[in-house]
């Protein structure tokens, strides 16, 4: 019997796996901003998935701690730029917590109307980056002309393009412009006559619906976990909404008309029905305020307060349903006209820590997707 010979030719460091480190960031177009990902790759598959945050870091809680009540708005509002009104909201409500203060009822549901504004604004804008992010240029240019008419109802009541500035400490800045409510009323129903087209352009899309469906799927027991809260929590079957289960500003009296969206899929397509859906609901939220509005007799908007603001020595916490999730706020006060400490749990901070357990073991090119799908702001995480 002739001997086999077996001869191994030039194969040098290919015999072994070799794990290659790729920096997304943190300047890079497909982030939503300052944010670094440290991914190690085995060749199109993701290994692990490090998301690395603090690039704009502004110090906001410590910064917190040497303004007085009424100045600590100014800084609360900014750390998550699309949902401004939302998060200086937060924070009166925690202050007026702490000093027993109750708002004049004309006040609560103003709040109620402008916070269902404000989440349809901050939907919007994701409505119509998400899809840009994976090659559709033309849903961005819809969301942008319903935003502006939106905007101008917001500017004209506030004075703020972005930054509201528009809550104080016992209720509002000012009544509402003579006119307004119609013109906001004429707003909503402008909108939503247009919201088909992300039902059509969008979720009609077939190559859409290829690039998110059973892509970046989140288990519940993972939202648990992280901490994870908002539409990308629901999407995976979590049955939460601080609107609905502890009820503030008047969400208690809306109970008929609040619908929380839920899927069961947890993919990256779960989490864009549920915005969409989510739009829809805070549509006909916007609606039932400005309803009650019309029947509430003329009224103040706020408590007069004293010049210098003292909150009581104490400890309280306040948390909201923001636009992207559950948003705390733990003051502490030690009887000043500042904070003593004032902490704030945000919910992109909490969301993007899911990317850890989403990315490994899919492909780079879907990477983009399921970042996108996470509707998070970077202020948000670093505030």
């Amino acid at each position: 019997m002739t001997p086999k010979t077996e001869t191994t030719i030039g194969i040098g460091g290919a015999a072994e796996s070799t794990d290659m480190v790729l920096n997304i960031g943190p300047q890079h177009p497909s982030t939503h901003g300052v944010l670094r990902l440290r991914l190690v790759l085995d060749g199109e598959r993701i290994q692990h998935a490090e998301p690395v945050i603090g690039y704009m870091h502004r110090g906001a809680e410590k910064l917190f701690e040497a303004r007085d009540y009424r100045q600590i708005v100014m800084l609360a509002n900014r750390h998550d730029w699309l949902s401004a009104f939302s998060n200086e909201l937060g924070v009166v409500l925690a202050v007026e917590r702490m000093l027993g203060m109750e708002v004049p009822e004309r006040a609560v549901w103003l709040r109620t109307l402008l916070a269902e504004l404000n989440r349809v604004l901050n939907h919007l804008m994701f409505l119509g980056s998400y899809p840009l992010e994976l090659g559709g240029i033309t849903p961005i240019f819809y969301a942008f002309t319903e935003r502006e008419e939106l905007q101008h109802v917001m500017e004209e009541i506030s004075g703020g393009r972005m930054h509201y500035m528009f809550n104080r400490v016992g209720g509002l800045k000012e009544d509402l412009p003579a006119g307004w409510t119609t013109r906001a009323r004429g707003a909503v129903t402008a909108l939503r006559s247009r919201m088909g087209v992300y039902d059509d352009l969008v979720l009609g899309n077939e190559i859409f619906r290829g690039r998110t469906r059973d892509v970046g799927v989140l288990a519940p027991a993972a939202v648990h976990a992280y901490g994870v809260s908002g539409p990308v929590a629901r999407a995976s079957g979590v049955d939460f909404d601080l609107r609905r289960d502890e009820p503030y500003l008047a969400y208690g009296e809306l109970q008929d008309t609040l619908k929380v969206v839920t899927r069961q899929e947890g993919d990256c397509l779960a989490r864009f029905e549920c915005l969409l859906e989510q739009t829809h609901n805070a549509l006909d939220l916007a609606d039932a305020c400005l309803d009650r509005l019309a029947e509430l007799p003329p009224g103040p908007v706020n408590q007069r307060l004293p010049k210098v603001l003292k909150a009581p020595e104490g400890h309280t916490y306040a948390w909201t349903e923001n636009p992207l999730g559950i948003n705390g706020y733990y003051l502490v006060s030690k009887g000043e006209k500042t904070p003593y400490r004032l902490k704030l749990r945000s919910a992109s901070y909490n969301n993007i820590q899911a990317l850890t357990e989403l990315l490994p073991g899919t492909l780079v090119a879907d990477m983009v997707a399921i970042l996108g799908s996470l509707f998070f702001v970077v202020g948000d995480i670093d505030k």
